[in-house]
């Protein structure tokens, strides 16, 4: 029954799916749109070993950097380091694995993943680090290298409104690489800040269809923490 998909809380919906050593991909950018309750119960759990496919990895304290704080993650597969200074100082004394990506390769090849498309080729990255150990071939413009799509053991990602069905609708930039990832695992499971009654989304702008969400938890209020403030000082006419 679709009305099974929804779980009372993060724990609930996360049990029987975590294991030592499983790849997990986690939606957000920098700290938008960051499943930040599924990953407080990935922390909770105590499971070690993980290789994590994100953008980034949050911030110090914030996001994946708990994750990273906790030691539980071994592997990053990552097109950026900034902001987050645990991330740098274990990547740097050899404490943590990291494969970089640029990030564009690093969305197509998690929507190649969820497509089921093994590899692709594309020319970043050519004649650099990033070619190294990889598959070359000449086409008609040039060179290119081989890169593969991505599956994980699961994703946690986090949308704006969902139904009890799994659909989902994003809020705008926090969209990012939740959709891709959404498709790109063997379970996915979602955070949502608003449950609505199943029919009441508009269809044109449902995202991610609930056949790629196995289990979802409804978050109510949610705390959205910004992660650079700039102000400057108000001038005589503003004040």
């Amino acid at each position: 029954m679709a009305a099974n998909k929804v779980y009372p809380d993060a724990a609930a919906a996360l049990a029987g799916l975590l294991r030592d050593g499983m790849m997990i991909m986690s939606g957000g950018f920098g700290l938008c749109g960051v499943p930040d309750t599924l990953i407080r119960a990935i922390h909770e759990s105590g499971v070690t070993g993980l290789t994590v496919v994100s953008n980034n990895a949050g911030t110090d304290g914030q996001g994946l950097g708990l994750l990273l704080e906790s030691r539980q993650i071994s592997k990053m597969v990552a097109s950026y380091v900034g902001e987050n200074k645990t991330f740098m100082n274990q990547y740097l004394a050899g404490e943590l694995e990291v494969e970089f990506n640029p990030q564009g390769t690093l969305a197509e090849r998690i929507r190649a993943g969820g497509a089921g498309i093994p590899a692709f080729f594309t020319r970043t990255g050519v004649g650099t680090k990033i070619a190294e150990g990889k598959e070359e071939r000449a086409f008609a413009d040039g060179r290119y290298i081989m890169e593969t799509g991505l599956v994980a053991d699961l994703a946690v990602v986090h949308a704006w409104r969902g139904d009890a069905e799994g659909n989902l609708v994003y809020r705008m930039t926090a969209r990012n690489f939740n959709p891709p990832m959404a498709t790109a695992a063997r379970v996915t499971v979602a955070e949502v800040e608003e449950l609505v009654p199943t029919g009441t989304l508009d269809p044109d702008h449902i995202i991610t269809p609930g056949i790629f969400v196995k289990r979802l938890i409804a978050l109510g209020r949610v705390e959205k923490p910004i992660e650079q403030r700039t102000t400057r000082a108000r001038t005589a006419q503003e004040a």
